[in-house]
């Protein structure tokens, strides 16, 4: 479905975001991964993914910094003959607390990395996606940024503005045949959530219509098929992959 394509995903060494690297490279694509992490995750990512056959590039870099989206931008003139296909921006924090006690760093540290390096990676990569009037930008936004949460006013903040940037982008980039979309997850299964305790968990499958959590796979599916031809007249959505918790 993405055979000689190129993607460039941020936050994919672990988690949704090497969900969908992983379920990309089956499919054909060339990934580029862009995270914060220790050279043995990775080395284990770059390797697991090139058994797939398809070239693999991982970039340890601070998204907050926009010179990251810039050096990726360069990356793909130099490496990738200009050509970018598909940008994920998956990577995201939390740092859950009641406004009574989050301070100003604690809220803004949270809408640097969700919000603002999603912006950068946008403002690079779509002017590459421009020159060749093609490309699929996909956004990871969240239930918690359509409805809210306790505790998470600086992660609500960001995922709904994620959702109002990837709006604004769809009707900004449409007429040069760029689509942006967002994913907006529930509950899924990943290192966020294995802080949960058991109880937490129990009660957060209690409020979802299928009974579970979700999966790291049940989010890249949808990734696969709006970085996809097949979703080539979707575009200005948001989609939900939230087991029923929003209806």
């Amino acid at each position: 479905m993405l055979k000689g394509k190129t993607a460039v995903i941020t936050g994919g060494v672990r988690g949704i975001g090497k969900a969908i690297a992983e379920t990309f490279c089956k499919n054909g694509a060339n990934v580029v991964i862009v995270d914060i992490a220790s050279p043995e995750a990775f080395t284990e990512t770059e390797e697991e993914l090139k058994a797939y056959g398809t070239r693999v590039v991982t970039v340890n870099s601070d998204i907050t910094n926009p010179k990251t989206a810039v050096g990726i931008a360069e990356l793909i003139k130099d490496e990738f003959d200009k050509k970018v296909d598909i940008l994920v921006n998956n990577a995201g924090i939390t740092n859950d607390k009641l406004i009574m006690k989050m301070t100003p760093e604690d809220f803004t540290k949270v809408i640097d990395v969700n919000l603002n390096g999603a912006f950068y990676m946008v403002k690079e990569l779509s002017a590459l996606m421009v020159k060749q009037r093609s490309g699929s930008i996909i956004n990871m936004a969240s239930v918690s940024g359509q409805k809210g949460n306790p505790a998470q006013v600086n992660y609500s903040a960001s995922k709904a503005g994620i959702i109002g940037m990837t709006l604004s982008t769809a009707k900004e980039l449409g007429r040069r045949g760029i689509r942006s979309n967002a994913i907006a997850p529930g509950f899924v299964q990943t290192k966020m959530t294995d802080a949960l305790t058991d109880a937490q968990k129990e009660a957060a499958a209690a409020q979802i219509s299928m009974k579970r959590l979700g999966q790291p796979q049940d989010i890249a599916n949808v990734a696969l098929f709006l970085a996809s031809d097949l979703s080539s007249y979707v575009t200005g959505q948001v989609i939900g992959v939230d087991g029923g918790i929003i209806m």
